[in-house]
């Protein structure tokens, strides 16, 4: 068996790429520790960048289409924040999120607990579930209340 050359940073940022999509400071963060001449980093992705495979916009839209079924504004913000992308699109995106929090929050209580609480550890375990989830207390309040409007 031919041993294999190590890849270069290009190549590995590629593979990185292949499997979903990452932020510029996320590929930093990831390759950091095989740059092997100061400068080359950057350089590689700098080349990436430039040909569309590094997209801030598309990482966005990515994370908010896996993760908002699921999770609240509060923990897909710091997911995004997380990945190193400009507060700017992060907030604008947030705001978006706000707008159908009681709707996504209802959601996924429905698919957890389906019917309201009986007593108050009752009401108090659906309450931080939604919580651990990222939604806000208005939403919580509203949804594990059953308010419909």
């Amino acid at each position: 068996m031919a041993i294999q050359p190590p890849l270069s940073l290009k190549g590995r940022a590629l593979r990185l790429l292949g499997a979903r999509e990452h932020s510029r400071a996320e590929l930093e963060r990831k390759l950091e520790p095989f740059e092997e001449e100061p400068g080359s980093l950057a350089e590689a992705l700098d080349a990436l960048q430039a040909k569309g495979f590094i997209s801030e916009q598309r990482v966005l839209e990515s994370v908010l289409n896996r993760r908002s079924a699921k999770l609240g504004a509060t923990r897909i913000r710091h997911e995004l924040q997380g990945k190193g992308l400009p507060p700017e699109a992060v907030m604008e995106a947030v705001e978006q999120l706000r707008a159908t929090e009681v709707e996504r929050a209802r959601e996924v209580w429905l698919k957890k607990f389906g019917q309201p609480p009986a007593d108050a550890a009752q009401r108090g375990k659906q309450m931080r579930f939604l919580a651990s989830r990222g939604f806000c207390g208005d939403a919580i309040r509203r949804v594990v209340a059953g308010d419909d409007d």
